[in-house]
């Protein structure tokens, strides 16, 4: 996980690599997006089949693919060429992300895996933030490109302890792979992420947008028929969903990502154009979030143990909701930092304690022998969630600092005000130009994008609140004799067809 994190901050060297490649920022976008649309694409079928083909080897496949890609794109003297590059980085990544859990899942005792789920859900979570602060430094004080050293370099540390420490398994199969499912999987996928993606940019009426969008619903619809029709043959049986703890698990880390990532696009917006701060600054800034997060992660199995997992999964979600309202009711333009770092404070915290429970509700839901599924479709719904989140509060925040800033420009020259209406950061630009009109202009930027802030916070809170309401009416069973009957199926079948060698 921290090889494919070290990688996660590629967007703060978008300047950069726009000015080396002599690219277009649409290109700049793709060659950044287009790694998380190889990576969604391809877990549930790559995890799939290192439960069949054996995991230890897909590891260390996937971690000789990752590594290539890296250091190619390390090189790269194209855009094209990295283009390629974070394809391929995207079909390692998605060779080792579920593995990393279905190795946990399927070796570990029992008295251990939940500790052990914990330390990996910590990494998952915080791991996005410390590799958006190595990026911002490496950049800062080298080159965009040894952005791709260090991943390069974890990739040798990570082979050599997977040859020495992880021990293979693998699950027989009563069924042939699931190829019609794997293959609706990817194009439902795709098409989702697509529009996720590209709405914000083309416009969510766009042309291409609308096609991705009917394509990915028709998908999705097709693939939930096809598992309907293999049943226990299928990619990914979704009967199971009628679970709690599949269902609620899932919903969980889809919101809880979704929050995570939305509070990303609205902060380093205002550490950087309303504080001011340079791009390493405002990664450290997020850096207590991420630190709260991980500390909770490891925390939350003992206090699931204590007092069930959907009450710990309650107490993260109504501390997550908690600081989405701090961080609503305290920013200011003037207040700084410490104003806003209550509510990040208690946001990982929440989401530590919920998404550690939420894993082990996910993985627990399905058989041993689809613990590679189990794991990719956790990420799968992490990625999601975190396209979603970018998306939605990404459009509140511009459409409220768009509404706000419109009654603000008044006196401020016509040419300047139009740039200002685009974003805060294409205000702080052009501000310098309007002569005395820059004071005014900065504070109107400022201000407006405040208030946008605080209309994509205020609707994290209402999300918050309606996903604590669905957990207390369908999350996971909060008894010990209930927990283990949401796990029945995964332990029940512990012991069939089940290979596991040292």
């Amino acid at each position: 996980m921290a090889v494919i994190a070290s990688v996660s901050g590629l967007n703060v060297a978008q300047t950069h690599m726009a000015v080396e490649f002599s690219a277009s920022q649409s290109t700049v976008l793709w060659i950044i997006n287009i790694y998380t649309l190889a990576l969604a694409a391809l877990l549930l079928p790559l995890g799939a089949l290192g439960d069949r083909m054996g995991r230890k080897p897909m590891l260390v496949v996937g971690l000789g693919v990752f590594g290539v890609a890296t250091v190619v794109a390390a090189l790269a003297p194209t855009a094209e060429v990295m283009l390629a590059a974070r394809v391929v980085s995207g079909i390692g990544a998605a060779m080792i992300m579920p593995i990393t859990l279905a190795v946990i899942t399927s070796t570990f005792p029992e008295e251990q895996r939940g500790k052990a789920i914990g330390v990996w859900t910590g990494i998952a979570g915080g791991g996005g933030i410390l590799g958006m602060f190595l990026s911002a430094l490496l950049v800062d004080v080298a080159d965009w490109r040894w952005l791709f050293i260090l991943p390069a370099v974890l990739v040798f540390v990570a082979l050599a302890m997977t040859f020495k420490s992880i021990p293979n398994s693998r699950e027989t199969s009563a069924h042939r792979f699931d190829t019609v499912g794997a293959l609706v999987s990817i194009v439902a996928v795709v098409s989702i992420i697509f529009v996720l993606q590209e709405g914000p940019e083309r416009g969510w009426t766009a042309p291409a947008v609308l096609v991705g969008l009917a394509v990915g619903l028709v998908a999705a619809v097709v693939f939930v028929a096809w598992a309907l029709h293999r049943r226990d043959a299928s990619l990914l049986d979704v009967r199971l969903f009628r679970e709690r703890g599949l269902s609620g698990g899932s919903i969980t880390l889809l919101v809880v990502f979704g929050v995570q990532a939305g509070i990303g696009v609205v902060l380093f917006p205002f550490f950087q154009a309303v504080l001011g701060w340079s791009g390493l600054l405002s990664t450290v800034a997020m850096m207590p979030m991420a630190l709260a997060m991980m500390m909770s992660s490891g925390l939350a199995p003992m206090l699931a143990a204590r007092v069930g997992a959907r009450l710990t999964m309650l107490v993260g979600v109504a501390l997550a909701g908690i600081g989405m309202a701090l961080l609503a009711l305290l920013v200011s333009v003037s207040g700084g930092f410490l104003f806003v770092l209550p509510g990040l404070l208690a946001m990982g915290i929440g989401m530590g304690l919920s998404m550690t429970p939420s894993t082990a509700a996910i993985t627990s839901s399905l058989p041993r022998e689809k613990q590679g599924v189990a794991s990719a479709l956790n990420d799968v719904t992490r990625e999601l969630g975190t396209a979603l989140g970018v998306a939605l509060l990404g459009a509140l925040v511009s459409a409220g600092y768009r509404n706000a800033i419109d009654d603000k420009l008044h006196g401020i020259p016509q040419s300047a005000a139009d740039i200002a209406r685009e974003g805060v950061a294409n205000a702080v630009e052009v501000a310098g130009a309007t002569g005395p009109h820059a004071p005014d202009l900065l504070h109107a930027a400022q201000q407006s994008f405040v208030d946008g802030w605080q209309q994509a916070m205020w609707a994290g809170a209402v999300i918050m609140g309606v996903l604590f309401i669905y957990i207390v009416i369908r999350g996971p069973k909060n008894t010990p004799s209930a927990a283990a009957d949401e796990a029945g199926p995964a332990e029940r079948s512990s012991g069939k067809g089940s290979h596991i060698k040292a």
